[in-house]
């Protein structure tokens, strides 16, 4: 077993299509599920710290109807829910008080989220327990559950409306008209700037500023928190690499298949226990013929030895049945979990073999392909940053421009004298 811990925290993002889904999984409301780890029998140790009395797209329509914020410029297909998903290992809550200690530990995630959020943009917060860890439940012989938590929020930032030129008073424009909650996406999960131990901007070697991807800040501040919570035993989920893309899948497969030889064997150990268990060939003849029946009566004579070996033989017997049912339910459960993972571990290598053969043949280029798409990630992040940084730089300068203008129609003599007009009417 792993005993090393780790924490995440991870986004999805919805459109108002798109979200149907992820709330249908997440309040439970299907039937059936395509996981088949979601056991339904235990849907009500879910635990709401906050549940969204409409489905999301009403509460969505709610919230833009009173004003409480804006979906201003924003395309119909445009990214409008973020879904943050709070997890650690199982064993983490097993090692630390199960299910009782998850309530409390996302209880304080839930709040986290709220920081980063705001309150009034979370729209549901639930926790899940009904996701059965197959493998824990095999390696502990009790049923362990994977707890984590979901939160939809709307993305919201504080945005400036200005006065246009089409403003009446001239001396108005460029300045604020109002303040309004924006939805946006791509500027709640803005990028930060890397900094060094003393706190200044790192530069690669082009001169750029270095910067983190918003949702690793998520990933540290998260972490932080939880941990100046008092929560310990858990490290910061591991930061990406190229590495570790090329290899991350390959790793699933090879512990699915050690999970999958593991499970055969304790299949092929239970069954030879069991039928050694069942070989009592002799000791039912020897009980066959116990006692002697009485003359002229259905009764049977035992002497007092036979007597006590016949109660002993039926209180093993009992003990017998019962071990013998719990056996072969436990083969029922081993075999459903293997023909499970045989086919899991099938759809994984059906899926990947592509891969697989093209990284057989040349496993440079692969190496070289994936790299080159996550430097090309990296530089549209950073001439995304630099756009914006230059939009901000430029309407600063439109608004320090308005400024003087406006500053020195105040000083002019013409203003001067229809402003004195003015007051002496």
């Amino acid at each position: 077993m792993d005993k090393t811990n780790y924490s995440v925290a991870r986004v999805e993002t919805y459109t108002r299509a798109s979200v149907v889904k992820a709330e249908r999984h997440n309040e439970r409301k299907n039937k059936s599920y395509s996981n088949m780890n979601v056991d339904l029998t235990q849907t009500q140790n879910n635990v709401h710290y906050k549940k969204c009395e409409s489905t999301y797209n009403e509460r969505l329509k709610e919230m833009i109807d009173n004003g409480e914020i804006s979906l201003r410029g924003l395309k119909d297909n445009a990214k409008i829910f973020d879904e943050i998903i709070f997890d650690i290992n199982s064993d983490y809550f097993e090692q630390n008080g199960g299910y009782e200690f998850a309530k409390e530990f996302y209880e304080k995630a839930f709040h986290f989220a709220e920081k980063e959020m705001g309150q009034d943009n979370i729209l549901s917060a639930v926790m899940h327990a009904d996701e059965l860890n197959v493998a824990l439940t095999e390696e502990y012989g009790k049923p362990i559950y994977h707890y984590h938590l979901h939160v939809i929020a709307i993305p919201v930032i504080k945005k400036e409306i200005k006065w246009s030129k089409r403003c009446k008073d001239k001396s108005l424009i460029g300045t604020t008209k109002e303040i309004i909650n924006q939805v946006s996406h791509s500027k709640k999960w803005k990028s930060g700037l890397l900094l060094d131990n003393q706190g200044n901007p790192v530069y690669d070697e082009n001169g750029k500023a270095k910067l983190i991807k918003s949702y690793s800040l998520l990933q540290d501040k998260f972490y932080q928190y939880m941990s100046d919570c008092g929560f310990r035993g858990f490290i910061r989920g591991v930061k990406g690499s190229a590495r570790e893309h090329l290899d991350n899948l390959d790793f699933k497969v090879k512990k699915e298949k050690e999970r999958l030889e593991r499970i055969t064997n304790q299949v092929e150990e239970k069954q030879s226990n069991f039928d050694k268990f069942m070989k009592y060939d002799k000791q039912i003849a020897d009980i066959s013929s116990l006692g002697k029946q009485k003359k002229f009566s259905k009764k049977i004579e035992l002497e007092e030895q036979n007597y006590t070996h016949l109660v002993n033989y039926a209180k093993k017997g009992i003990v017998a049945d019962k071990k013998i049912y719990e056996l072969n339910t436990r083969i029922d459960n081993l075999r459903n979990a293997v023909d499970k993972w045989k086919s899991k571990y099938d759809e994984i290598v059906e899926q990947t073999k592509d891969f697989f053969h093209a990284l057989k043949l040349a496993p440079q280029r692969v190496f070289d392909l994936f790299k080159s798409l996550f430097a090309k990630e990296k530089q549209d992040e950073l001439e995304k940053q630099r756009l914006e940084q230059e939009k901000i730089l430029a309407e600063r300068k439109v608004r320090e421009q308005a400024r003087i203008e406006r500053q020195k129609l105040r000083n002019s003599p013409d203003y001067k004298k229809r402003r004195a007009d003015r007051d002496a009417r």
